[in-house]
């Protein structure tokens, strides 16, 4: 996140003595409403976003924020990033002041981005706005348009086929008229636009979900399991053999049926591990504290006796849950 900007000291108050005068008293009464003139109506979201498109470019300009006008476009990705995180973080977090307050800082890198392309003459925010509107406007027309679509299936084939017209509409305009080519390859794939550089587990998401989207997917949950169990057993014939060039595509093989999973049940693979990780991180630290409390370092604690501490945290942490609920702990 961006450094904030220090908030100015709150002016103290002066003491008072414990006794209040007459004058005090008559003070402290109740003032009779004065008529004011009418309060201007609270600004639009239009009306918001224009202020901050303008406070953006007064940080940058001559004068601004010194941290701000050095900033470029790589300079800013780790922040997109951390920004995105976060704004998972409060959404999760059910504090909807936090949410919003999250989402804003978002909305600033995407305001920030556009507020750097303008300044080079590239583009500027008003063409963002424009683009995305135009294009979710292209990519319904079964509610702007005469098409049909049933359910949700067929908005998203829909979709994946309105990309590739848009794709080849783009290029046209551009005087390309052989195939379509993507970073190399040869003939156009379903698959094109991926990103290649997004963290593995959100490729795979992506891959598989495309895939899916033209029917090329399990019929049950049932199918991906048994794939999961032959992946286990190749993983298990590499570490008998040693072969650790098979080794490591078998593990490759097990995490992108792990993905796979969990596209087909509906859940964000990113999501779950996060979730999975924070659990770790808690019962982890929770076996420390058990250990400090016997005055020994984990790090001394014997593998059999590491197990049972980690049984502790574990039933501690539903123990905790369930009087949060209200409820007697399960056993």
């Amino acid at each position: 996140m961006r450094p904030r900007h220090s908030k100015p000291a709150k002016r103290k108050r002066p003491r008072r003595s414990g006794k209040t005068s007459h004058a005090a008293k008559r003070a402290a009464k109740p003032a009779k409403p004065v008529k004011s003139a009418k309060q201007a109506p609270p600004l639009s979201p239009g009306e918001w976003f224009e202020k901050l498109v303008a406070l953006q470019a007064r940080l940058r300009a001559p004068g601004g924020c010194p941290w701000d006008i050095e900033q470029t476009h790589a300079t800013l990705r780790t922040y997109l990033l951390e920004e995105a995180y976060e704004v998972l973080e409060a959404l999760e977090s059910g504090d909807d002041a936090k949410f919003a307050e999250e989402m804003g800082d978002l909305l600033l890198q995407i305001v920030f981005h556009a507020q750097i392309a303008s300044e080079q003459g590239r583009f500027t925010v008003a063409d963002v706005i424009r683009e995305v509107h135009d294009k979710m406007v292209r990519r319904h027309p079964h509610v702007f348009g005469e098409a049909q679509a049933r359910n949700a299936a067929e908005v998203l084939k829909n979709w994946e086929r309105l990309k590739a017209e848009e794709r080849k509409a783009k290029r046209a305009a551009a005087g390309f008229s052989g195939p379509e080519v993507e970073h190399g390859a040869g003939s156009p794939s379903l698959l094109d636009g991926v990103p290649k550089t997004a963290p593995a587990t959100l490729e795979a998401f992506q891959l598989t979900r495309r895939a899916a989207r033209i029917g090329f997917d399990w019929d049950d949950p049932a199918g991906i399991l048994d794939k999961w169990r032959e992946e286990s057993a190749e993983l298990l014939h590499a570490l008998q053999t040693e072969d650790t060039v098979h080794i490591e595509e078998e593990v490759g093989d097990m995490l992108f049926v792990a993905v796979n999973l969990a596209r087909f049940l509906q859940v964000d693979p990113e999501i779950a591990l996060k979730k999975a990780n924070r659990k770790f991180s808690a019962r982890f630290r929770a076996m420390e504290k058990l250990a400090a409390a016997q005055g020994r370092a984990l790090a001394g604690v014997p593998r059999a006796e590491l197990e049972r501490l980690w049984e502790a945290a574990k039933h501690s942490e539903r123990e905790s849950a369930h009087a949060q609920e209200g409820g007697p702990a399960k056993p």
